[in-house]
Parts: C-alpha cells; sequence; structure tokens
C-alpha cells in the first residue's frame, strides 16, 4: 500500500463558537505542519449551503477532532448532531479505526454523550489534552500512528544567497537573496487588527536583504558613533534609531559601498515577505513563539543579533529583539496600497509624518511580534525598542 501524503489527511475540526479563536489556531497548525484541516469560518464557500455540506465533509475526513473546553461543553448540544454523523461514519470503519479524537483546551469535563444506538459512550473514546505542553505533540503521534509514515509533500527548495559588503576594519555586513514571488499580504478579516485588513495580493520582486538588525558595531564604522541606551556590543542590534538616521545610514553606506550598490530601508510589503518565507501562519515559526525561539516579552533589553533560528530565507530576528523601521508612510489600513511590493509614500510626506514599523521588540508581546502586526512612529522618534536592516535591489547580470 502506498505511503500518504500528510496533505492526504483531511481533518473535520468540530467545535463551539465559544473556542474559534484557539480553534483557528489549531487549524493553522495543523497546515504549517502539512495537514488538510477543515474548518467552516475557513473552507466553507459563499453559497454553499452547510447543512448539507458538512455532512459530507465529516464522511469523508480521515479524522474528526471533537474539540472541548469549559465554556464550550456547556453548548455541546449545539454540535451533537455533527458527532451523530461521525459516529456513523466509526461504525462503517474497521473494528479499532481512531477516528473520533476528543481534544480539550482546557481541564474541562467531556460531557457524559450517550449514542447507544451506535454502542458507544463519548466517555468510552480516549481524549487527549491540547492545554499540555506535549498536547500538540501527542496528537500528532496519533496521526502518525494511524496513517503513518508520511512522504514528505514536495516543497520549493530555497537555495540561500547571499553576498558581503566590507565595510573597512575586517567589519562586514552580510546580505541575503530574497527571491521573487507573490503572497497575500495582512490578515484574513477576524483574525488580526483593522489595520492589517484587508488581505490583500502583493508580488515582489527580488532582492537583497540584511541578514541581521543592523549592529553597533556597523552602525560605528560607518556613521563614526553609538546612540545605543542599553547594553553596548558589537553584536547587539543598534537602537534608539530615528527613521532619519537609518536613512541617513543607508545614504552613508551607498556612498562606501565597494560594489556600489545602493542601500534602503525596505518597503512594508518586501519587509512582510521576506519575515514570512513562504508561511502563512502568525509566524515564521508557525502559530506560536515563545521565548525560545524570539527575543520578546521580557524587560532585558535586546539579544546578539542570530542567536535565534533563522526563517526559511535565512533571516534572523524578524520576530522580536527591535521594532524595524519602513519606506512606508502610516495608513490606516490597505485600502488603496500598492500590489507590485513598492513602499506607499505620500507625495506630500512631511517631517510630523507617521512611518511604519514592524517586527515587534524584546519588551513587546508575541501578538504584536506577528508577521502582519503593523506599528508606527513619527520619523524623528528615537526609543530603545526600534532598530532597522537594509536592503538593496539585485544588482544587474552584467
Amino acid at each position: 500500500m502506498p505511503m500518504k501524503k500528510k496533505s492526504d489527511i483531511q481533518i473535520f475540526l468540530a467545535h463551539a463558537h465559544d473556542d474559534k479563536e484557539v480553534v483557528l489556531q489549531l487549524y493553522h497548525r495543523l497546515k504549517d505542519a502539512g495537514y488538510k484541516p477543515w474548518l467552516d469560518k475557513k473552507d466553507l464557500k459563499g453559497g454553499q449551503n452547510w447543512r448539507s455540506e458538512i455532512p459530507k465533509v465529516i464522511k469523508n475526513s480521515q479524522l474528526f477532532i471533537a474539540c472541548f473546553s469549559k465554556l464550550s461543553v456547556a453548548r455541546i448540544g449545539f454540535f451533537q448532531n455533527e458527532f451523530k454523523i461521525a459516529f456513523n461514519h466509526l461504525a462503517s470503519l474497521s473494528p479499532n479505526s481512531i477516528y473520533f479524537i476528543p481534544l480539550r483546551f482546557d481541564d474541562c469535563e467531556i460531557p457524559d454523550l450517550r449514542l447507544p444506538e451506535y454502542g458507544l459512550n463519548l466517555w468510552d473514546i480516549h481524549r487527549l489534552d491540547y492545554f499540555e505542553n506535549d498536547g500538540f505533540g501527542k496528537l500528532e503521534d496519533t496521526i502518525i500512528h494511524e496513517f503513518g509514515p508520511f512522504v514528505e509533500d514536495p516543497i520549493q527548495d530555497i537555495q540561500i544567497q547571499y553576498f558581503t559588503e566590507d565595510l573597512g576594519n575586517d567589519v562586514e555586513l552580510e546580505m541575503v537573496h530574497i527571491p521573487d514571488g507573490t503572497f497575500m499580504m495582512g490578515s484574513p478579516e477576524g483574525e488580526g487588527h483593522d489595520d492589517e485588513n484587508p488581505q490583500h495580493q502583493v508580488t515582489v520582486s527580488s532582492f537583497y536583504m540584511g541578514k541581521y538588525l543592523i549592529t553597533q558595531e556597523q552602525y560605528q564604522q560607518v556613521m563614526g558613533q553609538n546612540p545605543s541606551l542599553l547594553k553596548k556590543g558589537k553584536n547587539r542590534p543598534v537602537e534608539h534609531m530615528t527613521w532619519d538616521n537609518a536613512e541617513e545610514f543607508c545614504k552613508k553606506l551607498s556612498d562606501i559601498s565597494t560594489k556600489k550598490y545602493k542601500y534602503r530601508l525596505p518597503s512594508e510589503a518586501e519587509w512582510e515577505y521576506a519575515c514570512r518565507a513562504q508561511k502563512n501562519t502568525l509566524y515564521h515559526f508557525g502559530e506560536f513563539i515563545n521565548r525560545s525561539l524570539v527575543n520578546c516579552g521580557n524587560h532585558g533589553g535586546t539579544t546578539n543579533v542570530g542567536i535565534f533560528r533563522s526563517n526559511n530565507f535565512g533571516l534572523y530576528d524578524m520576530h522580536g529583539n527591535l521594532w524595524e523601521w519602513c519606506q512606508d508612510d502610516w495608513h490606516k489600513n490597505y485600502e488603496g496600497a500598492p500590489n507590485d511590493g513598492s513602499a506607499w509614500v505620500s507625495v506630500q510626506s512631511s517631517r510630523k509624518v507617521l512611518k511604519v514599523l514592524r517586527g515587534g521588540s524584546w519588551i513587546d508581546p508575541p501578538d504584536k511580534c506577528r508577521s502582519a502586526f503593523r506599528g508606527k512612529c513619527k520619523r524623528d522618534e528615537h526609543f530603545n525598542t526600534i532598530g532597522f536592516r537594509v536592503v538593496c535591489d539585485v544588482p544587474d547580470a552584467h
């Protein structure tokens, strides 16, 4: 029997409205792991009759996950019909098949749901606890036990290319090639903040981006000073940066470039595209981050660049450590935003205009470090939570 791909495993997520946020996170986490989750909010198409569509999806799914929490168990009656359809399908499968999985989001009581016509009681089926540290791992172990081993889905092979700019005195700037591509910028309606909507398709031309935030050593070498307020260190990112400081650095760097490249700040679209690195999850790691993955949500200041894992493009600290300036002026949402990856800058841009920040910082909670989260600040303000990285266009082959 040929091995399945993870994407062959369709997983129906039965849930109550109270649990929609955590179910949505689970949906993305399963999708990021390679499976094919099905969620009404994400997969029902406009005009479809959900009363007829959902039973078909349940019968065509390889797994049925029944989601429970203290909030939702009181409303269990609202999706008992889905359970009955799932039990009916389970009765048609081989004995001991794993199909119906109760999944708890907290320490709730599984309801005493008896369906004697199937010879089953919900209490008879072993549950999994998603809220435990290894909750998702146990869920995936169950899936692999029943359907694995899996053959890997083909993925685009990303060959990381870079060049090094010599800044003098043995100080170098590493620039990573970001391939061209198309992505969905922003957040789906209902998942992010209003300023992250509407989600829209953007096509980005290839460019080079700094592997790291600009460090204190690099800034000192180019500008002859180090205005950072936090702990000094050559591999610490330079902070306390205004937008004008970053622009001035780009101009000076372009002037001294041995390769004659023109450096600049990234457009907001380029930044998000590079951060996501072909992922559509909340973070380029997946749906969750913590302090073992990024420098965020603490009061200890910045960390050296490059000590956490990179994304698929080979970029470091795209989440946390320091906010990063972009070229763009601030707009309250994406209505009218360019779709070619260029910066959205007003013709009459003044010194009072707000400029876009991306990525979150060492002190910010995870939500503000999401790939789609947008920050803003006056161009002449500076804080110890703001730094930058540079980009340049791909040079002509000749």
